[in-house]
């Protein structure tokens, strides 16, 4: 008789449990948005309690993006550090322009342009310090640069193209600080000012009746500018005057010549000059062409000196200035002579 045995059952070893990777790991702590404030954080708790309580309070109201927390003193600090960046920098700035302004060898258009590059070489630095200060990585820059690429490409193109058109303006000394130029209004009508201020964006330009023009940089270099004082500030100007045909022209010039000559502002080298210029409807007409070299004090001014003293010598001395005159004639005619007739009948006209 055979007897089945059954089989010995071989103890199975006791399952342990499998312990996970990331259950082994401890628990990281959720890090600050900014990673200098973990830093100032732990270096004040450490020296004051007082303090290290207010900055857990300020620390526990915070605001959670997925991995990103951002606190109440996460705020505060980065406030704190791009005020002072921004401070800083102007202030660095401000000295650095005194700096410039004390090189008597540059004149003032080259002082100018130091004083920009200097602004922009102190803002740029700022920029970076103020990244490093709030422990910023930089490569995470990277994935906006694109972004920003296209955004100077299109919405600030005209901006930074103002910024590089002011720098080569100022390179070039084409237009500088206390140039007069011709300047054109919305109408159409010309005048003439003097450019006080080239900034980052436009040209500030007064003219004579204190309206101040701002023309972008940009379009100072791309189109023609009339530039009164590039070379020189010497300006002739023209101070037209008309005879009558009756006076005696070679009086006549010398009394437009003396008028020119008692004008203090009017230069004696090169003297003026008198031009016939045409022989018009009413008068036999004259130029008066005579030189300044102030031309940001105004010209009006010096035309209208000029046609008040010749108005006087011309009275002085029997030169009549003429006016339109009309003379009408009319034909005479069969119906024209009846009704004269008819009128002079009712006594109302009487014919001669």
């Amino acid at each position: 008789m055979q007897v089945e045995t059954s089989p010995t059952e071989t103890p199975t070893p006791e399952a342990t449990p499998v312990e996970q990777a990331w259950s082994l790991a401890e628990q990281a702590p959720e890090e600050s948005a900014v990673a200098a404030v973990e830093g100032i954080k732990e270096a004040v708790s450490d020296k004051n309690e007082t303090v290290g309580s207010m900055i857990g309070t300020l620390d526990g109201i915070a605001l959670s993006m997925g991995s990103m927390r951002i606190s109440l003193f996460d705020i505060l600090i980065v406030a704190l550090i791009v005020m002072a960046v921004i401070v800083g920098a102007w202030f660095v700035s401000k000295l650095g322009r005194r700096g410039v302004r004390r090189f008597t060898k540059l004149d003032d258009t080259q002082q100018l342009l130091a004083e920009k590059l200097l602004t922009i070489a102190v803002w740029a630095a700022a920029f970076f310090v103020g990244i490093d200060l709030l422990g910023i990585d930089l490569t995470a820059l990277a994935v906006f640069s694109g972004a920003f690429g296209l955004a100077i490409g299109f919405g600030l193109q005209k901006t930074f193209g103002n910024l590089i058109a002011g720098i080569i303006l100022l390179m070039d000394k084409s237009i500088k600080p206390g140039d007069v130029i011709a300047v054109a209004d919305t109408a159409g009508n010309e005048t003439f000012g003097q450019i006080r201020k080239i900034g980052v964006r436009a040209v500030s330009v007064t003219t004579r009746d204190q309206r101040e023009y701002l023309i972008p940089n940009e379009n100072l270099m791309i189109n023609q500018v009339e530039n009164w004082s590039y070379s020189s500030k010497n300006v002739r100007m023209q101070v037209p005057v008309g005879v009558s045909y009756e006076a005696d022209m070679k009086l006549a010039e010398e009394l437009m010549l003396e008028a020119a000559k008692s004008c203090d502002r009017i230069l004696k080298a090169p003297p003026p000059t008198v031009w016939m210029s045409e022989y018009g409807d009413n008068s036999v007409n004259f130029v008066i062409h005579c030189w300044i070299q102030d031309p940001e004090d105004g010209v009006g001014n010096v035309r209208s000196a000029v046609l008040k003293k010749l108005w006087w010598l011309f009275k002085e001395n029997s030169i009549e200035i003429p006016f339109p005159q009309r003379d009408i004639h009319i034909r005479s005619s069969d119906q024209l002579d009846r009704w004269f007739e008819a009128m002079a009948k009712d006594g109302k006209v009487t014919k001669e």
